[in-house]
């Protein structure tokens, strides 16, 4: 399994230097790479205030969307190859950002009684259409009020995975 900066530097050597402004953020898991990129934004009127400037950024997204789509599929086929996960990828203009194409992964989980009734209660309040859809609207909201912990977590991970790495064989 290759860790993010191992995806990181690959991509950085493998994308068109025009696609985006900068480094496109990378994030990787087990199943997937994730790749969103910030692209310039359009010349707008600035009379046509904030929702005019906003579709402007879509339409560059989508123009970015249609033109490199060939391109980001043999990008994505030689990284699944390389690294066993697929790729998705994503754009970000102004204040606009959408992920083209992300897998949406099933995960397995044991809910006792009490963790089943708050699904069920956001399900009956018309906050999500299913358990599924519920269980996925609570982790984007711990993920959203906690990330800085989530984050300090995920810095915990990296060096354990060094301690491991730098240890002895098996």
């Amino acid at each position: 399994m290759s860790d993010e900066s191992d995806v990181a530097a690959w991509l950085t050597g493998r994308l068109p230097r025009d696609w985006f402004e900068g480094m496109p953020t990378v994030s990787v898991d087990r199943e997937e790479i994730v790749v969103v990129g910030t692209l310039a934004p359009p010349a707008t009127d600035a009379a046509g205030g904030e929702a005019a400037a906003r579709r402007g950024e879509q339409g560059r997204i989508g123009r970015f969307r249609e033109e490199t789509r060939g391109a980001r599929m043999r990008i994505a086929d030689e990284a699944e190859t390389l690294f066993g996960r697929k790729t998705a990828w994503g754009a970000r203009c102004g204040q606009t950002e959408e992920v083209f194409t992300n897998l949406a992964t099933p995960v397995m989980t044991r809910l006792r009684q009490p963790q089943r009734r708050v699904l069920d209660t956001l399900v009956d309040a018309g906050v999500a259409r299913t358990r599924s859809e519920a269980l996925a609207w609570c982790v984007r909201l711990v993920g959203r009020h906690q990330e800085d912990w989530i984050e300090q977590l995920r810095e915990a991970l990296v060096n354990v995975e060094r301690a491991r790495a730098d240890g002895p064989a098996a």
